[in-house]
This record gives structure tokens, C-alpha cells and sequence, in this order.
């Protein structure tokens, strides 16, 4: 699938987006490496903690129906313009992923960019701390 695919998917994904606190609605598409597509969209609760964002939404839901490998992710907001993951997102994500997962965003001018997730997460925790 192609990025701007992708990225179409995402907008779909956020008309969907429940976000009446923020108003900043996101949308992700991610894709599994059978080439499957998970969308999703940010769920926002009157209890901050309880929100969850469009990447782990999306995520999830790969997770639930049995995929464990992603490759990419695009994700786009209603504010236009280049929308990177949380630091929870990042991280969640790179579980799933190794460190060539893309993440793919556009600029309010159309302009596509792509990211490795080693570039905005370059030092994720691996769970190695268990092993001193």
C-alpha cells in the first residue's frame, strides 16, 4: 500500500475521532506486514487518564485480531500539518514493530513525510532492565 493510501484511510479514521475536550481530532491507519489495514481514531473521557490516542486505538485492534508485526503507520489531525505520536504511542508501537516501521504524516501543504520509528524514538525501552 502506498503512503498516500495510507493516508486517506487516516482521514477517514478521524471523522470518527470523539475528542469533545481537546477538539484536536486524529486519525491513524496502520498497516501489518500481511499488508492488512487497522484505522483509528482518538477517544477522549471526561477522565484525561482514561483517553486513548489514534495510534494505540488502531493498534489494538491489529493486536486483538491476531497481528503482532507492524510496518507502517500514518496519522493525521484535524489541525492540519505534520501530527507526531505521543510518547506513549511511540512507544506501544514499538513493540509491534522493528526499527524500520514508517510513520507517515502530511503537511497542510500535501507535502508527504516519512519517518523511521528508530528517528523519533531512537532509545525505545526493550524490557532489557529484567536481564541485570
Amino acid at each position: 500500500m502506498n503512503n498516500v493510501e495510507l493516508i486517506n484511510y487516516a482521514k477517514k479514521a478521524m471523522n470518527n475521532a470523539y475528542a469533545p475536550y481537546s477538539n484536536f481530532c486524529v486519525g491513524a491507519a496502520l498497516l501489518t506486514d500481511d499488508g492488512t489495514v487497522y484505522t483509528g481514531c482518538n477517544v477522549e473521557n471526561s477522565s484525561f487518564g482514561a483517553t486513548i490516542c489514534a495510534e494505540r486505538t488502531a493498534a489494538v485492534k491489529a493486536v486483538s485480531e491476531g497481528h503482532r508485526r507492524f510496518t507502517k503507520i500514518a496519522i493525521v489531525s484535524k489541525a492540519g500539518g505534520y501530527t507526531y505520536p505521543c510518547g506513549i504511542c511511540r512507544q506501544f508501537l514499538s513493540e509491534f514493530s522493528d526499527e524500520n516501521m514508517e510513520f507517515i504524516f502530511e503537511g497542510k501543504d500535501g507535502t508527504i513525510l516519512t519517518k523511521s520509528i528508530k528517528d523519533i524514538l531512537p532509545y525505545a525501552f526493550n524490557g532489557e532492565w529484567r536481564n541485570i
